[in-house]
């Protein structure tokens, strides 16, 4: 991108008329990270002026960083897209009026005739299905992996690419694909999910590609399948590797040529939808034992992902299970002892959120008042608890306070999985602190 001078001028109404043609808040900086220009999109998103914007560096007013991303832990897109003179892409969490929200900031460089970068051009558009707040809906979170997990929907939600999700049970599978549907160009169309697993060969083509009358015993009517439901919009198949085998080849058969014939019937059919698939299961060890298709597992996964565990996002834990709990029983305002969330924080969670939800919901039975406490909690919680606070404070000889101290960071660090503003948050610490320490190790 290149912005024209006239002896040796800017061309600021040139500038100012690109930003205004940008639907979404876009600025433009300086290699020193200061806003030169701001579109009313920005005013109105970050509630300030452009006059006053031009007075602050970028990272002031998206982070209220004293300093760019990259010293704070975190990606700078800036410096990324000096570096490359390219294009650079990342989500970030920015403050704004309405709290912190989830921005997909673009970072295009502006060069002049001669090819140098002179300016940046920075678009930011809030993610319209994830919240970092316990009162958000759809995907909640702001953990490292979940953020992570957030920049590739972003990415593919766009494109017509068949998305494989990939993840153990209880980590929000379906969820994920309903974002995706949701902010896709399929998003106006429905939203059609398939349970696989348990599925016959005989009802899982039936349920899929539909039935005509008499087709079989018991067929006494015409039957729309979900295919034919999903027309203009997304099916989502979950569990994908509990498809029968022989039902493999009709399913490829169906993505690949876009048509299907209704049991019983010999008319093909015309299909149009988007194809989000999921499981558990590793598909290439299925692949390598002969029951899943290589060529339906190419055609399923152009772009998989992987869904991170619970345990990946202990940083998200306190708000996840906030955001449960008023679900569970909006009347009560239910909340967690220290020690409780302690206990919740330490435990592996081999269901994942599937399993918060019900240890959450078993607690608010048991307790009287408002308060969870660590007795509410099921005997497999607390034994981890104490477990973690014993392993790292008596190791069976005297440590000096600073060898503990260094002992607990590291331990913390992987706990919350790299993500450090979350964790200087739960320490009580600056993060110019936290880094100092950290540093120090």
């Amino acid at each position: 991108m290149e912005i024209k001078t006239k002896n040796g001028q800017h061309n600021w109404s040139e500038i100012t008329s690109l930003l205004e043609s940008i639907q979404d808040p876009a600025v433009l900086i300086g290699l020193d990270y200061k806003i030169l220009a701001a579109n009313r999109a920005y005013e109105l998103n970050y509630e300030t002026t452009s006059h006053k914007a031009q007075k602050k560096f970028c990272y002031e007013i998206s982070h209220r960083y004293t300093r760019p991303c990259d010293e704070a832990g975190e990606t700078c897109p800036l410096k990324q897209s000096l570096s490359t003179q390219q294009p650079h892409r990342v989500l970030h969490l920015h403050h704004t009026p309405r709290g912190q929200e989830h921005v997909d900031v673009e970072m295009h460089p502006i060069h002049n005739k001669d090819g140098k970068v002179l300016y940046f051009l920075e678009t930011m558009r809030t993610s319209k299905v994830a919240s970092s707040t316990a009162e958000g809906d759809g995907l909640i979170g702001r953990s490292t992996s979940f953020n992570q997990m957030l920049e590739l929907i972003e990415r593919v939600a766009p494109t017509e690419a068949n998305v494989l999700l990939l993840g153990e049970s209880g980590t929000g599978k379906e969820l994920v694909s309903q974002a995706i549907h949701k902010v896709s160009k399929h998003a106006l169309g429905p939203f059609v999910p398939l349970e696989c697993s348990g599925l016959t060969e005989s009802l899982f083509e039936s349920e899929l590609f539909g039935h005509e009358k008499g087709a079989f015993t018991g067929a006494s009517n015409r039957k729309i399948g979900l295919v034919e439901v999903a027309q203009g919009g997304t099916l989502f198949l979950d569990e994908i590797g509990d498809v029968p085998l022989a039902m493999q080849v009709k399913l490829l058969r169906l993505i690949e040529s876009q048509t299907y014939r209704r049991v019983g019937s010999t008319e093909p059919q015309k299909a149009d939808f988007r194809l989000i698939c999921a499981t558990h299961h590793n598909l290439e060890q299925l692949i390598e034992e002969g029951k899943f298709r290589q060529d339906l597992f190419y055609r399923i996964s152009v772009f998989p992902m992987h869904l991170p565990a619970l345990r990946e996002r202990k940083g998200d834990i306190q708000l996840l299970a906030q955001h449960l709990l008023k679900k569970i029983d909006p009347t009560r305002h239910i909340q967690l002892d220290k020690k409780a969330l302690s206990c919740l924080e330490n435990y592996e969670f081999p269901g994942n959120i599937r399993e918060l939800r019900n240890i959450l919901e078993r607690a608010c039975i048991l307790i009287d008042g408002n308060t969870i406490l660590v007795r509410h909690l099921p005997d497999s919680c607390s034994q981890t608890e104490f477990f973690q606070q014993t392993s790292i404070a008596f190791s069976g000889e005297i440590k000096s306070l600073a060898e503990i101290e260094k002992d607990y960071l590291k331990w913390a660090v992987a706990q919350f999985n790299d993500d450090k503003k979350a964790l200087s948050e739960k320490l009580g610490l600056g993060e110019r602190t936290l880094y100092r320490k950290l540093k120090e190790l």
